[in-house]
């Protein structure tokens, strides 16, 4: 069996994102949102809500026929959450290794490349690859 990386697939992320932007919205309402960027499916979008509450990233409560969510979970929580695993798995550790990466692959302005240099020089105990 396969041991994914991170909790959280693609779409369960996508949904959390539109909750924590709303703050609390009904399946209906997230996947409207959803489906003006890219097809998918009414039941996609209420079985994947239903499972981020089983997994305790969102809590829900009835109203009248349909339910409405909130997100259980701060967004900044669940994303040190993630990155920590990633940094773990993937980067054996090494923020610093994460931050090189990130630099490396993406095209920065040179404002954000001085940002990228000020922040490795403030991560402790962390030596230079």
């Amino acid at each position: 069996m396969r041991n994914p990386i991170t909790p959280l697939g693609g779409t369960e992320m996508e949904i959390l994102r539109e909750v924590w932007t709303l703050g609390s919205a009904s399946a209906r309402t997230v996947h409207e949102r959803i489906s003006s960027r890219r097809d998918v499916a009414y039941t996609t979008v209420t079985t994947v809500m239903k499972n981020l509450a089983d997994k305790g990233y969102l809590s829900f409560e009835r109203d009248g026929t349909s339910f409405v969510y909130s997100a259980a979970r701060p967004a900044e929580e669940v994303r040190q959450s993630l990155l920590s695993t990633i940094v773990d798995k993937v980067f054996g550790g090494s923020a610093r290794s994460l931050i090189q990466s990130l630099a490396a692959h993406e095209s920065l302005t040179d404002s954000e490349q001085a940002e990228v240099h000020r922040l490795l020089e403030q991560l402790p105990g962390e030596e230079d690859d």
